[in-house]
């Protein structure tokens, strides 16, 4: 049975666990293989890591690492229902509600740390890892803020971590495919990308419910709030209805848009945006009234993003989603499927098109006729043993090896992918900031239909200031990134 912590536990010192995490470092030594004797796996040989947030995508990522040379060592979950499969399966791991506890008692006893928990927790936990000098593997998005994501960004270089974000389809072939092409010339220069997704598929465009509601026995709901403002606890929010909330969730593109932005973002090179706006759909809740939920996200947007393009010319890149999707390419039949149905992604270059589906998957040039004319070199080496074993074999070779510089989404690339994914939030937070009109009667609304030009290098909006206020958000008391 899976201890349950009590409430009087939930306060570790954050100083202590860093305190006590730089004396394990220092005292840590990798016996080597010949002095423990023939048969023996020496600790420098397995990967031992700590899973934070163990239930739903959490235990199919440990599940992932154990397919290569890892050890399950630690479990950690505020909600016990859902880490029942993961001490199942992995019995020999320890279990700990709050993964500050477990860091400071337990770090000398593990290698690396991976983190499924919902979007508001990712970058705490992950920073306290790096801290403690433990290699991470963050679940997508990377963060829920902008300047967090910049933060794990740098904290992995400085502390010579090896790192890899959730967003499988980066060691895809497909991606991979797509790049050949590209560099090849097939296509020509892209200047347009149109990327959609059918999500939601959750609850999005509502009001906070109302009323209040027991929590559940198993649930810590004190330590799943972690970073976000107090609030009473209500039913259909755990464990998946929050990534419709502001405090908790990043939205549809949040959850969508590393799988489906990442191919363009690699294949042209994308970096920072240089501005971005957005059109969003609404709820109405009687003739003319349209609704204003502020704390829950639309229930579909479009988003337009300009890029500096390679010599100089501007890419745009449109997201789509709760079903909206781009017009279909002269070049796609009929009755052939764009994307793959409900998402995808399609390229616009100078001498033609390419689409493929989510995580990059099913790559093809249109028309497809020309999938049986064109031909490439491989030129790019593919990762035959997937996206968890690659991250688990670089972090056991190390930050210096060759496999930590050919790992496919390490926190210098999925970083500043999730600040792209994080600027059309930007837009649409923005869309519902009001001020009382003049007049007294109604309210303005001056994030609305208007272009935001970001500053990448110093994370601002320049031309309205109002937007800034969701580059960084005010953690609640007790929760710090340390830096």
């Amino acid at each position: 049975m899976v201890p349950e912590k009590k409430s009087g536990d939930n306060q570790v010192s954050r100083r202590s666990f860093l305190r006590n995490g730089a004396l394990a470092a220092a005292g840590f030594m990798i016996v080597p293989r010949h002095v423990l004797g023939r048969g023996y796996t020496a600790p420098s040989d397995r990967l031992r890591v700590a899973g934070v947030g163990v239930g739903g995508k959490g235990f199919s990522d440990l599940t992932g690492f154990a397919e290569g040379p890892a050890d399950i060592a630690f479990l950690c979950d505020v909600d016990t229902r859902r880490a029942a499969d993961a001490v199942k399966r992995f019995p020999k791991a320890k279990f700990y509600t709050d993964f500050r506890e477990m860091f400071e008692k337990e770090h000398k006893n593990f290698d690396a740390v991976s983190v499924s928990t919902p979007d508001h927790q990712h970058a705490v936990a992950a920073m306290g890892a790096m801290q403690l000098n433990k290699h991470v593997y963050v679940q997508k998005p990377l963060t829920h803020d902008i300047y967090e994501a910049r933060m794990l960004t740098q904290g992995a270089k400085r502390h010579k971590v090896v790192s890899q974000m959730g967003n499988q389809g980066a060691s895809g072939d497909g991606v991979r495919q797509l790049m050949e092409w590209y560099n090849a010339g097939i296509i020509g220069d892209v200047h347009t990308v149109y990327c959609w997704t059918d999500r939601p598929v959750w609850p999005q465009g509502i009001p906070w419910p109302t009323g209040k509601t027991e929590v559940p026995k198993e649930l810590n709901w004190d330590l799943w709030l972690g970073t976000a403002p107090k609030k009473d606890y209500v039913d259909n929010l755990v464990p998946f209805n929050w990534r419709g909330w502001w405090d908790y969730g990043t939205g549809a593109i949040g959850d969508m848009g590393c799988h489906i932005i990442e191919p363009p973002f690699r294949v042209l090179g994308l970096g920072y945006p240089t501005s971005v706006e957005c059109s969003v759909g609404s709820v109405y809740v009687g003739e003319f009234t349209r609704g204003y939920f502020p704390e829950s996200c639309p229930p579909s947007s479009h988003v337009i993003m300009k890029f500096p393009g390679k010599n100089g010319k501007e890419v745009t890149l449109h997201w789509m989603d709760g079903g909206i999707q781009p017009e279909r390419p002269e070049e796609l039949g009929p009755n052939e499927v764009m994307g793959d149905g409900g998402n995808g992604a399609i390229f616009i270059g100078t001498k033609g098109k390419m689409m493929c589906g989510t995580y990059g998957k099913d790559p093809k040039l249109l028309p497809t006729s020309r999938m049986e004319k064109v031909k490439v070199p491989q030129t790019i080496a593919r990762v035959p043993e997937g996206h968890y074993v690659q991250w688990v074999n670089a972090a056991i070779a190390g930050y210096d090896s060759k496999l930590n510089k050919t790992i496919s989404s390490p926190f210098d690339i999925a970083g500043p992918l999730t600040e792209t994914i994080l600027m059309a939030n930007l837009a649409i937070r923005s869309f519902d900031i009001r001020k009382p009109k003049a007049s007294g009667k109604g309210y303005d609304y001056p994030g609305r239909y208007i272009k935001l030009l970001w500053d990448g290098a110093n994370m601002k909006i320049t031309n309205f200031d109002e937007a800034n206020q969701f580059v960084k958000r005010t953690y609640r008391d007790g929760w710090s990134l340390g830096v």
